[in-house]
């Protein structure tokens, strides 16, 4: 089946792009409950299950059947800003008590009585339905979040350079390849929903999310924004233990540890990354990166509650200089 969106002028102008902790939270609960039909994420899978016995997220599992053939758009509706994070997504579903019905009553098949709680009480519901997504979070997304966040929002800087570069249709072409654009229309190859949608003069908002993979998810029902939430490049990266050594002559200058921090940062990434990657604590970890700073080698970016660091032209320079090779190991271990 296809579903077609038609895009108009005002919808092409008004097309953006947004991370979404909540709909990563959302979609990753169906790689818990199904990990063989997600081999990219099945490392991650098998971690977390561990953590997530103690934790109630029995509601938040209710909502997110397997097979998934769909969600009700209060439980992730689409981000208003850019980069949200985790609180005010929540904030945003919490306000929604009056969507919750319809939006139940919209989903095919029998409830569980934790759902029909929340139908009989939408607003004791989603309090309680926010607990648990604050919980699942707490044990199966957050020691992962800034590298998947790192990851998400590289694959926006990627599209932003290609539209940039060539305009939204060749940004557009290569989503994923359930999708493809022709004549003003973005086609999504789709297990459930086919025919055509109308986005409304709203435009499209195209949300990477990691835990979607393999597939691509859409939302095209009023009063939401049409949302496209498709898997980003790069997903079996995440889970990589990567061993990568600098240039020789550059770490007999800076020292061992200060260049392998250099050659780790081949995309942004946090102290806490970069301290799980290269065995130092976060303060040291940290300590090194301020000296690099200073001297004019890497740079601080604050996006929201994180710091991403990144290599300045300077350190590409001297690290292309060397036989620095950032080819992955042969062994890859999930950390």
């Amino acid at each position: 089946m296809t579903l077609d969106l038609t895009f108009t002028a005002h919808d092409i102008a008004n097309t953006r792009f947004a991370v979404s902790p909540l709909g990563e939270v959302v979609a990753s609960v169906r790689v818990v409950q199904n990990p063989s039909a997600h081999p990219l994420l099945r490392p991650w899978a098998d971690q977390v299950r561990r953590r997530l016995r103690d934790v109630d997220w029995r509601l938040l599992s209710d909502l997110v059947p397997v097979p998934t053939i769909s969600i009700a758009g209060f439980t992730c509706t689409p981000p208003s800003t850019s980069l949200p994070d985790l609180e005010l997504e929540l904030a945003t579903m919490r306000g929604a008590a009056g969507r919750v019905r319809a939006d139940l009553d919209e989903i095919p098949g029998p409830r569980t009585k934790r759902v029909q709680a929340l139908y009989d009480d939408p607003g004791e519901g989603l309090e309680r339905l926010a607990e648990e997504v604050r919980g699942y979070w707490r044990a199966a997304m957050a020691p992962y979040w800034p590298r998947v966040r790192s990851l998400l929002e590289g694959e926006i800087l990627y599209r932003a350079r290609l539209l940039a570069e060539s305009g939204l249709q060749r940004m557009l072409a290569d989503l994923d390849d359930a999708v493809t654009w022709e004549d003003g229309t973005l086609s999504i190859r789709h297990r459930y929903a086919s025919g055509e949608r109308s986005l409304r003069g709203q435009g499209l908002l195209l949300v990477p999310c990691v835990f979607a993979s393999p597939r691509v998810f859409s939302v095209t029902t009023p009063p939401y924004q049409p949302t496209v939430r498709y898997p980003p490049r790069g997903i079996a990266t995440l889970w990589e233990r990567r061993e990568v050594e600098p240039p020789q002559a550059l770490a007999a200058v800076l020292g061992r540890t200060r260049a392998r921090l250099l050659a780790e940062l081949d995309q942004p990434a946090s102290t806490r990354d970069l301290a799980q990657r290269t065995g130092l604590s976060e303060p040291g970890a940290n300590q090194h990166l301020t000296a690099l700073r200073r001297a004019g080698l890497c740079t601080a970016h604050r996006t929201g509650r994180y710091v991403l660091y990144a290599r300045t032209a300077t350190a590409e320079a001297l690290l292309g200089g060397g036989s620095f090779d950032a080819t992955p190991a042969p062994r890859s271990t999930f950390r």
